[in-house]
């Protein structure tokens, strides 16, 4: 499933193969949260944004429209009409962050809906069904993710049930995955390591989840809230016990910047709602840094919003004209600077790599690991 081919220091370069096709790494998955990018960008779009791999959120599509009606109508590919690869989440960071009232047993987590109110249950199994439902090509364990920082007792409690948690996911996911209604029965399980910023809990927890054999390792329960020192130090501490031959995840990370770092530090994949978050009121990540395209002085600038950048964006519309169109309340101006961020992430993980076949990223990154999160 996952090929090595080279390493420069510890980044990695590689590539993953799936039931629903081949992707490069290092690589940024686009989020696509209710099936859609928020921004009016369609699957159909991302094939021109060089995106590679699109992921999707487990509560939110359970919640609306239902993982059922998803599955009656074949499943997220079909539904959604992305065609290559489709990682979903378990729905536990949501339950976490967004459910107000919740109730966490061994058997899973009672939680109140955060759209009508309604009491929901959802554990390792109800997960592992609802992401079969979908169809992804990749599916998360169900884990639970505690705020930075929390009590050192809870926090190991939480990573050993997290574990005992994988294991039912596995010996769910093989049943679902045997079964003749089943709409991908390749779908591909991911691990996840928690423990909070304990460098201890984090070692163990990945020690004993590197044993259970999962088709890739995720680091989960960072970029929180902690500061990014504290993140690129979990990662460093991880890293040397985190399966080599297996793809390795950071969760919701993050800044250009953030994600230079943790390539640098062995780091696979990324997801992020920052560039098409931030796009959408109008911060732009461009080669020479972040740019508010709201500023007074973009007023009647003629140039494209990045000079380095060959989106079509880039190559069509001027800072002016995006500027208006955001300040006038334009649909058209979210979904151009939508598109020009998430081009630009995915560019920039394609350029990451070209340097890692040139065996040149360490000066890719020291030229560039501080420019790109200046604010222009």
């Amino acid at each position: 499933m996952f090929r090595l081919i080279k390493q420069e220091g510890s980044a990695r370069r590689g590539e993953f193969t799936t039931p629903h096709g081949t992707f490069q790494t290092p690589a940024f998955m686009n989020v696509a949260t209710c099936g859609a990018i928020k921004g009016a960008v369609s699957a159909l779009d991302l094939k021109n944004l060089k995106c590679q791999v699109q992921l999707c959120n487990t509560y939110h599509l359970h919640l609306r429209p239902g993982d059922d009606k998803i599955f009656k109508m074949g499943g997220l590919h079909k539904f959604t009409r992305w065609d290559g690869p489709i990682l979903t989440d378990s729905g536990g960071f949501q339950v976490f962050s967004l459910a107000k009232l919740r109730n966490i047993k061994e058997e899973g987590v009672y939680f109140n809906s955060h759209i009508d109110g309604r009491k929901i249950f959802m554990g390792p199994e109800e997960s592992m069904r609802i992401q079969s439902h979908l169809g992804s090509t990749i599916a998360m364990a169900f884990d639970e993710c505690v705020e930075n920082p929390s009590p050192y007792d809870y926090t190991k409690n939480s990573v050993k049930r997290t574990a005992r948690w994988l294991r039912r996911c596995m010996d769910e996911m093989k049943r679902l995955n045997s079964l003749d209604e089943t709409i991908n029965k390749q779908q591909m399980l991911f691990a996840i390591n928690q423990g909070g910023t304990y460098k201890d809990l984090r070692i163990e927890h990945m020690k004993e989840i590197a044993q259970m054999n999962a088709d890739g390792y995720a680091i989960g329960g960072l970029a929180v809230g902690e500061p990014a020192e504290v993140m690129y130090e979990i990662i460093e501490t991880v890293e040397p016990f985190a399966p080599k031959e297996k793809i390795r995840y950071l969760m919701g990370v993050g800044t250009p910047s953030n994600i230079i770092e943790a390539v640098a530090r062995g780091v696979d994949l990324f997801d992020c709602v920052m560039p098409s978050r931030n796009a959408r009121h109008g911060q732009l990540f461009t080669w020479d840094g972040v740019r508010n395209i709201n500023n007074a002085k973009y007023e009647t600038d003629e140039s494209p919003i990045d000079e380095h950048c060959d989106c079509v964006v880039c190559k069509n519309f001027s800072r002016a004209y995006i500027r208006h169109l955001l300040k006038s309340g334009e649909m058209l101006g979210m979904r151009l600077a939508v598109m020009h961020n998430l081009y630009f992430y995915n560019n920039l993980l394609e350029v990451i790599r070209n340097h890692l076949d040139n065996s040149t990223f360490n000066e890719f990154y020291l030229k560039y690991k501080d420019i790109l999160s200046t604010r222009i």
